[in-house]
């Protein structure tokens, strides 16, 4: 145990975020932390680095723990550093979990700086280089504790894979909020899900875990309504047909149609993740299928609402 919330509660006015939450994080420890926006993720972040204190119950750090907090507050960096000199101010090198040192000029070209740019002064970085920059800065300082406040949001997406790939062999305690699918597929073991009034609530695995096990008990919640229609003899077929008979047959071949693509297009989805391993060093390719993703997600976004409306309007 190298953190142990005991029993936090945390509220903003009358609004409770947290409730006697208890939990203690362990080395190895890699949860994903989920819910709705303002339903106070980040606070549990600000409770944990001491940015913020729990209105009840208390928080020990162990003395050995080292905490790496990446948050979205934008930082105003020094324009007339070089690149490798920032690095430098945190260390010279970093171990990794075999013993094997790196140097700082070794992680910056990990994390895409190559070693020209590195001597590059600040003021010529993009945005997104400079947010790259300040990552590795959190990384070189070799953290036991690493947490990361929505990382997808403002990271592109070859950043995001050197991060995975870091993320891979890092032995300490990983804490990701984040609304990235495949991200917290890619890192994470345990879901955290902040529930109305404050609750959390603990999911074995990953995301993709956590969507059939809420998916399963959605249905369980459903079956006493199937149970309750059976018991009048309504079966499966004649559902369907009333179903049917509620949209108009252009609507009715539309649903058909957009369960199709939408099955197809979550293949594809899929696919892309693993093409953006594939094309890990290629960022025109990387870019090109960034596009792509981006597309197809927000295809997929008009399409499920289409068919949930359409799939509502037939319910019964």
């Amino acid at each position: 145990k190298i953190v142990e919330f005991l029993n936090v509660s945390k509220s903003y006015g009358d609004r409770k975020l947290i409730k006697d939450f208890t939990y203690f994080l362990k080395r190895g420890d890699r949860i994903g932390i989920i819910g709705a926006n303002g339903a106070g993720k980040t606070t549990l972040l600000e409770i944990l680095t001491k940015r913020a204190e729990p209105d009840a119950g208390e928080i020990a750090i162990g003395q050995t723990v080292h905490i790496g907090y990446y948050d979205q507050e934008s930082r105003a960096l020094n324009e007339d550093q070089r690149v490798i000199d920032y690095i430098r101010e945190t260390a010279e090198y970093v171990s990794t979990a075999d013993g094997t040192q790196i140097t700082a000029s070794q992680m910056l070209e990990k994390f895409l700086f190559q070693p020209a740019a590195q001597y590059s002064f600040i003021r010529n970085l993009s945005g997104g280089e400079r947010r790259r920059l300040y990552l590795l800065k959190i990384l070189m300082g070799a953290p036991n504790v690493l947490l990361l406040d929505e990382p997808t949001n403002d990271l592109d997406i070859p950043t995001l894979i050197a991060l995975e790939e870091y993320l891979d062999d890092f032995p300490g305690a990983l804490v990701v909020v984040s609304h990235d699918r495949y991200f917290l597929d890619r890192t994470i073991e345990n879901i955290f899900k902040f529930e109305q009034g404050g609750e959390i609530r603990e999911f074995p695995g990953d995301y993709s875990a956590y969507l059939e096990i809420t998916e399963r008990e959605s249905k369980e919640a459903e079956s006493p309504k199937t149970e309750m229609r059976a018991t009048t003899n309504v079966q499966i077929s004649e559902v369907e047909n009333v179903v049917a008979k509620k949209l108009s047959f252009k609507e009715q071949r539309e649903l058909e149609t957009l369960e199709k693509e939408i099955s197809e297009n979550e293949k594809r989805a899929a696919e892309i993740v693993n093409e953006l391993n594939l094309y890990a060093t290629d960022s025109y390719k990387l870019n090109e299928i960034f596009g792509e993703q981006q597309r197809l997600n927000e295809r997929l976004e008009r399409d499920v609402q289409r068919w949930s409306e359409l799939a509502e309007r037939g319910d019964i």
